[in-house]
């Protein structure tokens, strides 16, 4: 059974870097650099970082006004993977 992760959250901190709460209680910083350097046209923008640092939660993922977006479920498993994760200060 999958669980139903939403990103509560997200910040910049510099960089192509973004804090990320997420609903079940655990947060982390990403780095999405190499995500951001891949040559497809939606990505393009990210590579700006005023661009970047313009990111939103949006029906529980992270987005930008350009319309793109990422799952939160995909990347809360790929942060937790790479150890990325801790409880959330707080609380969720």
């Amino acid at each position: 059974m999958i669980d139903i992760i939403k990103t509560l959250s997200v910040d910049p901190v510099g960089g192509y870097r973004l804090q990320v709460r997420f609903s079940n209680g655990r947060e982390g910083i990403c780095d999405l650099s190499g995500m951001v350097g891949q040559d497809r046209p939606m990505l393009k923008p990210l590579a700006d970082p005023e661009f970047f640092a313009r990111a939103f939660v949006q029906t529980g993922t992270i987005a930008w006004p350009n319309g793109f977006d990422i799952d939160a479920i995909a990347l809360h498993d790929e942060m937790l993977k790479s150890g990325q994760l801790e409880p959330a200060l707080g609380g969720a």
